[in-house]
């Protein structure tokens, strides 16, 4: 087990009566004020075990006490609602050639949210583009505004080509969007 390394970044004058107060058993090493970034590096290069925000911090000052900060314990993580934790809602695979209308043109659902969707459409799409959305199927409609929150170009091997766009939901009302989706979910 390797000894506790402390790091003490101040004005050069003020290193050897800053070190003399902090008290600390193990190593020290110290760095100017005007060489923070190289006191940094060494830290990022000795890689401490614990996470920087797990590291507790002393702020000292010549003439008062110091402040010691202790780290608290991280809260326990919601589970992400995708892979990068991004999402506002969660999103469910919808079966295949569930369709959508998007401003009166055919599309297919991909995955779908009470705050938004992927669609598949033939008709080009653009980022923050407003649209009018339409979900229907044997039970009802599901009418409401929606924007484009960004498009991507996809070629098929078949020569066709579409456009894949993610979709932000402004009114759709979330109890029958909900329902839809629970209708078509895969």
């Amino acid at each position: 087990m390797t000894e506790p390394c402390f790091v003490l970044v101040a004005p050069t004058d003020l290193l050897p009566a800053l070190k003399d107060r902090a008290g600390t058993d193990g190593e020290v090493l110290t760095f100017a004020d005007a060489d923070a970034l190289r006191a940094l590096q060494t830290i990022m290069q000795r890689r401490p075990q614990a996470a920087l925000r797990q590291l507790e911090i002393r702020v000292m000052a010549h003439n008062s006490d110091y402040l010691r900060i202790v780290p608290r314990a991280a809260p326990p993580a919601a589970p992400a609602l995708d892979q990068r934790g991004t999402r506002r809602a969660a999103r469910f695979k919808m079966t295949p050639n569930t369709q959508a209308v998007i401003d009166d043109k055919p599309g297919t659902l991909i995955d779908l949210s009470n705050v938004g969707a992927q669609v598949v459409v033939k008709v080009p799409l653009k980022p923050n583009q407003r649209i009018e959305m339409t979900l229907n199927d044997e039970v009802g409609q599901v009418h409401f505004n929606a924007s484009v929150a960004w498009t991507a170009f996809e070629t098929l091997a078949t020569g066709t080509s579409r456009f894949r766009a993610g979709i932000n939901f402004e009114d759709a009302d979330p109890v029958a969007v909900n329902a839809f989706c629970a209708r078509h979910r895969a």
